[in-house]
Order: structure tokens, then C-alpha cells, then sequence
């Protein structure tokens, strides 16, 4: 990397290791706890890329950027924060910050970024300034996981466009607050927001009614897969006619779509007027580390409202972070209230939490079980895409090996990053030999890099 990188983040040890790893990379690194002093180098002219903190001991991080552009007109600014929240994600991302990242962040995750931000003001790419609104910031969306972080991005970028948006996930996962999020963080935040189902369409007038209700503003059609072919019909006349007031539509589904089309419970018209932006919400089994976080927002919540304050011990955090959790975030946030109103003592034991969740121990495997689709059933669906795509003709000579290249890369990829970067680990945990692993590592262009967590 080539540069100058201006950190500011009032933890002196984020300093020194951002200082550290970014002066070895080839940079060089002016390093401050204060908003003032990293505001006076920019208007100095200092600096091809910013790090900085959002909440300073002289201001707040986010509050910054729209001077920062005003100033410096295409300086990419990367934000970090502790405060892991979409609220955070959704301002920094109208606020034109190059990137966000939650704390605890992935050192050379933040140092690819930062090689890209420098690569971006190297081309000298400006893009415009647009200021942030105060927003209430209280969601009931929590998670510092990769997945989370992943999915705030995305309602970050699509919340301003009138992109069509199905959203799926299994029952529990939040799919209707991420819709809700969307509008209200929207520029329709200010019309009407209306959830319609079978009942609200199933005679003649219902979307003439729906219509009238919703006046321009969003309209979402909760668990769009359950609905009947008459009524499915009339969701695409209502999309394709909507009247002088157009609203944006938005949808959820628990079942996948793509294989209820193949199957012809969901219509195709509907399905693609329906698709513009997906997103995948993740099941809670899938971001094992944000149901402690969550369960500390579900106590303080209950404090707020009863003034009783509460917190799981050490065992009894385990244990639920152990549970499979079948009905995700809903169940979790109803065990979490019923121990809050339950609990003997301040701090909820574990023999409290298996009280209330029976016996179900150990999380269920992610692959396979119940009606969860198989791997080799979402595979399947992807190579009958990937044949589709070709049309008539056949793909390419050589299938066999680039189907194997792409599996194998990632799952050597993720096992890696699982072991924290340590092949003898990797190949115990793959049932492969090491010098398989590295044979594989080098055939595959793997960049192997020992992962170190900051707080």
C-alpha cells in the first residue's frame, strides 16, 4: 500500500496496532485521539484516507463526514464503531462513509479495505455528500456478526431506491422489522407503511382498499408464498397498475421462492416483480455470537419498562447460547422476558434457563434436518442456474473441475478462518493431510493470514 492513513480513535491500543500494521504495509500513519486535531489535517490537505472512531471524547465520528466532504471532496473515510447497530450502518452509509466496519473489528480485513480506499482516492473517484436526518435509533435489529453487519450494509443501499424487495427467512428472524426499518429510514418514512395478507385481497375490491390505505407509501406482502394464484394474480394487476400514488412493494417468505416457482406455487411474473433487491435474513443459529448481545438488549428493555435489572451468569449464557433456537430471534426474545419476570435473583441461573427451554442442550447441525434445505439440494439449484444461463448451448469444456475449484476454495477458505489461520488445525478439522492443505492453499491462490480480533 502506498498512502498517508489518518487514524483517529481515542483507544490507544486500536492506535498503535492500526499504526503498527499500516506502517508494515507501506503507509504512513498520522495517529490521534481527537476529532479537532484529525479535522485540522484534513483541512490541511493531510491524509488519503481516513479510520476514524464514531464516538470521541471532542464529537462524534459520523457527525464529521459531511464536513470531511465539504472539505475534501472524494477522501474515502472508514468507519469503526462499538456500536453495532443498523442505526450506526444506515448512518454512516447516507453519511458517504466509504465503509463500516463494528468493533470488534478483523485486523486484515480492515487493512484490505484500507488498500482498496487508497486504490478508490488513487483514482481520484469523487462522489457526493449527502447529509444524514436525526433519526430515533432504537431498533430491535442487533448483531456484530459478519452476517448481520452484511445485511445492515444492505438495507443501507437499498432503502432509498424504489427497488421491489423480497425478504426471506426462517419464522423469527425479523423479516418484517427489516421491512419496517426500511421505510422508516426511507424517503417514504413520513407515508403510510401497510402490511397486507390473503384476508386483506380476497375479494374484488381488497386491492382497490389496500391501495387507497397505503397512499405512495410501502406496501409489504407478508409471507407472499402462502398466498393462492387468484390472489397472487391480483398483487401483479395492483403492481403493474398502481394508480397515481405508486407505492413501493415489499414481500416476505419463509419457503424459497425460487424452488416454490420451479414447483408452481408461486407465480413467475409475481416472483420477479416481487425480486428486485432479496435479502436473506439469517437464522439465529447461524450468528451463534449475537445471542448473548441480544439477550442483554431484551433484559435492559425489560429494565426500562419494570425497573428490575437483570443478567444471565456465566453457565446460564452458555447454555443458551448452546440451544438451537427453532424459533429464532421471536422465541429467544420470549425466553428472555419469561426469565426476566421469573427469576428468583438478579442473576438468572442456568438452572432457570433449562426450566424455561426444556431439554434441547445442543444446537442442531446447519446442513440438512426438518424442512431446512440440504446442501447438496442448494447446490443442485444453483448448477440448474448455472445451466440456464447458457441457454440453449452447453457451458464450457471443463465443468467438472471448476464446479470442485469453486466448493473446495471456500470451504478451505472458511475452515482457515475458522482455525484462525492455523493449517494443522485446518487439516485435522478437514480429514485431510497438511501437506494436502498446503499443496491446495497454493494450487488455489488461498491467502492464509493469522486472524487477531480488536476490541
Amino acid at each position: 500500500m502506498d498512502g498517508t492513513v489518518l487514524v483517529a480513535d481515542d483507544d490507544r491500543t486500536i492506535r498503535t496496532v492500526l499504526t503498527q500494521a499500516l506502517t508494515r504495509a507501506g503507509c504512513k500513519v498520522h495517529a490521534t485521539s481527537s476529532l479537532t486535531t484529525l479535522m485540522r489535517w484534513v483541512g490541511e490537505g493531510k491524509g488519503d484516507v481516513v479510520i476514524s472512531d464514531v464516538v470521541m471524547p471532542d464529537g462524534n465520528g459520523l457527525e464529521m463526514l459531511p464536513k470531511i466532504a465539504q472539505d475534501r471532496p472524494g477522501l474515502p473515510v472508514i468507519v469503526i464503531s462499538a456500536q453495532n447497530t443498523i442505526m450506526t450502518a444506515i448512518q454512516a452509509a447516507e453519511a458517504d462513509a466509504y465503509d463500516y466496519l463494528p468493533k470488534p473489528f478483523d485486523l486484515p480485513d480492515l487493512m484490505k479495505r484500507t488498500a482498496r480506499a487508497l486504490e478508490r482516492k488513487q483514482r481520484a473517484r469523487s462522489e457526493p455528500d449527502t447529509p444524514s436526518e436525526e433519526r430515533p435509533d432504537d431498533l430491535p435489529l442487533v448483531g456484530r456478526t459478519p452476517a448481520m453487519q452484511a445485511l445492515y450494509r444492505l438495507v443501507a443501499r437499498v432503502m432509498n431506491t424504489d427497488l421491489s424487495v423480497l425478504i426471506s427467512g426462517e419464522s423469527g428472524t425479523g423479516k418484517s422489522l427489516i421491512a419496517q426499518a426500511i421505510h422508516d429510514f426511507s424517503d417514504r418514512r413520513t407515508l403510510p407503511f401497510v402490511t397486507a395478507n390473503s384476508a386483506d385481497l380476497i375479494d374484488l375490491e381488497g386491492p382497490a382498499r389496500v391501495m387507497a390505505r397505503v397512499r405512495g407509501g410501502t406496501l409489504l406482502f407478508d409471507e407472499i408464498g402462502d398466498l393462492d394464484d387468484e390472489i397472487q394474480a391480483r398483487i401483479v394487476r395492483m403492481m403493474d397498475t398502481p394508480g397515481d400514488h405508486v407505492p413501493r412493494f415489499m414481500a416476505t417468505s419463509q419457503a424459497d421462492l425460487t424452488e416454490a416457482m420451479e414447483r408452481g406455487q408461486i407465480r413467475q411474473d409475481l416472483y420477479y416483480r416481487l425480486s428486485g433487491a432479496t435479502i436473506q435474513v439469517p437464522a439465529l443459529r447461524e450468528r451463534v455470537d449475537d445471542i448473548p448481545l441480544l439477550a442483554e438488549h431484551f433484559l435492559a428493555r425489560d429494565e426500562r419498562d419494570t425497573g428490575s435489572k437483570r443478567w444471565l451468569g456465566p453457565e446460564a449464557v452458555g447454555l443458551v447460547r448452546r440451544y438451537s433456537w427453532p424459533g429464532n430471534v421471536r422465541q429467544l426474545e420470549n425466553a428472555i422476558r419469561r426469565l426476566s419476570l421469573t427469576s428468583r435473583s438478579d442473576e438468572i441461573t442456568k438452572a432457570e434457563v433449562e426450566a424455561v427451554l426444556g431439554s434441547q442442550p445442543e444446537a442442531e447441525p446447519l446442513l440438512g434436518g426438518g424442512e431446512r434445505e440440504k446442501l447438496s439440494s442448494s447446490v443442485a439449484r444453483h448448477l440448474r442456474r448455472y445451466f440456464d444461463l447458457h441457454g440453449n448451448m452447453l457451458p464450457p469444456p471443463g465443468l467438472y473441475q471448476r464446479i470442485l475449484r469453486e466448493v473446495e476454495a471456500p470451504l478451505i477458505e472458511i475452515a482457515l478462518e475458522a482455525t484462525g489461520g492455523n493449517q494443522a488445525k485446518c487439516a485435522d478439522l478437514l480429514g485431510i493431510n497438511r501437506n494436502t492443505l498446503r499443496k491446495k492453499i497454493t494450487d488455489l491462490d488461498i491467502q492464509v493470514t493469522r486472524r487477531r480480533k480488536l476490541m
